[in-house]
């Protein structure tokens, strides 16, 4: 898969996208990145922590968030990731929902879009991605936590998102999926995914894990979110051995480290 101006192996091998988050309150790292030059500082120090992915958002969807109007959302990303492109050589994914916003970063450089309704919240999204060409990750998401069969419920709603990016031209080698975790899902629900992520493979598509930080890490390690380090380890490496293509994730360096660990494990020998 060609995402930017890189081919990424789609199997084999474990990415790891790296988070920029451009709001004043994210769950994690709020107001931590959100000037042009904090940004671009982070920006350089993950990619020499082995980022091959950065992903640029401009609004936290943490439980219970507020949403950002569009125009605010993109004034946020869109100088940023300009910025970004004209200073490094690294792909960029863009964290929205919103095809305004998508389509204004893809103008600037955006080479993909990450979106937490899986093309379910704007109908015009679809469309955007599909007139520009570019790779998308669709991630399971629903406004409550109420399933029949969890896990075949989650493969039949992100079917659906498939078959949304069919219909607005995107062809099956610019799909990634995400099971989404921590987005409409309870706490036992978000363990399960993890721990059953094989069950995306039957989809045909290559897949994103991103539990970085998030609260189910939080919850059965009884920390708060600048303590979740070792937990989100754990998540990425179970993610490289069931066959994730990308780890989304807060602390690079680390998650690199491990995962080249676990997959040299697997395999026998040093990638």
């Amino acid at each position: 898969m060609k995402i930017g101006n890189r081919e990424f192996e789609i199997s084999g091998h474990t990415y790891v996208m790296g988070i920029l988050n451009i709001t004043p309150d994210s769950f994690s790292d709020g107001g931590s990145y959100n000037t042009l030059d904090k940004a671009l500082y982070r920006v350089e120090a993950m990619i020499g922590e082995g980022m091959d992915v950065l992903d640029v958002g401009g609004e936290s969807t943490r439980p219970g968030y507020t949403p950002v109007p569009e125009g605010e959302e993109s004034e946020r990303v869109v100088p940023v990731i300009e910025k970004i492109k004209s200073r490094f050589d690294i792909p960029i994914s863009v964290d929205t929902y919103k095809a305004n916003v998508a389509k204004q970063a893809i103008a600037v450089g955006a080479d993909m879009v990450n979106d937490i309704w899986g093309l379910k919240y704007d109908p015009e999204l679809a469309q955007v991605i599909g007139a520009a060409g570019v790779p998308c990750c669709l991630m399971h998401n629903r406004q409550e936590a109420v399933y029949g069969n969890f896990v075949e419920d989650v493969l039949w709603d992100l079917e659906g998102s498939i078959d949304i990016a069919h219909k607005a031209g995107i062809s099956d080698g610019q799909i990634i999926l995400d099971p989404g975790v921590g987005f409409g899902k309870t706490y036992e629900n978000n363990l399960e995914i993890i721990g059953r992520l094989e069950m995306l493979h039957s989809l045909g598509y290559p897949f994103l894990l991103g539990a970085s930080r998030k609260s189910v890490v939080g919850i059965t390690l009884e920390l708060p979110v600048e303590e979740r380090v070792e937990g989100t380890l754990v998540t990425s490496v179970y993610g490289a051995l069931k066959g994730a293509m990308f780890v989304r994730v807060h602390d690079v360096k680390e998650n690199v480290r491990a995962i080249k660990m676990a997959e040299a494990i697997r395999d026998g020998s040093k990638r």
